[in-house]
């Protein structure tokens, strides 16, 4: 898709900011009227600029209090303990995000577990899972700020 003009940056935060939003409301506050913003919308989905519209839940009313950052280090760079890894961590549903890095670590997940006891199970399994030169756990105590919203410029082209 072509660069973002002011229009479709506007839409795309409104959408991030509520995906409930009804179109009319949308286009009102984009300066659209209702089809071409619902044409402006389909597009950007098509372009992949939108991915999907989703909830967004609180994890202490799922029962998933404890948020671990798990920093892990590669014990080689090959491409079949890539693939391995990849497969692995995307069969353990606790984890929620996973980044391959520069730097010190090689990757690193955010899990989401009821407890320790939850978590030390999918340390476990984890490990015997895929070989792992390094594992390091760091245990979230506070949420100070979350958002899924891009900063994108809605103010100037």
């Amino acid at each position: 898709m072509a660069e973002l003009d002011l229009i479709d940056r506007k839409i795309v935060a409104e959408l991030m900011r509520d995906a409930t939003l009804p179109v009319a409301q949308i286009a009102d506050r984009v300066g659209l009227s209702q089809t071409p913003c619902w044409k402006r919308i389909q597009k950007l989905e098509t372009a992949g600029v939108i991915e999907k519209r989703v909830a967004l839940a609180n994890p202490q009313a799922l029962g998933l209090g404890l948020t671990v950052f798990v920093a892990i280090e590669a014990p080689d760079h090959g491409a079949d303990w890539r693939d391995t890894f990849a497969t692995e961590v995307a069969k353990l549903t606790e984890i929620m995000e996973v980044w391959r890095m520069a730097g010190e670590m090689d990757y690193l997940l955010r899990v989401a577990v009821p407890d320790m006891a939850a978590y030390d199970l999918l340390y476990r399994r984890l490990t015997d899972a895929v070989p792992i030169r390094n594992i390091t756990s760091h245990f979230a105590m506070e949420r100070l700020r979350h958002t899924t919203a891009y900063p994108i410029d809605t103010k100037s082209w």
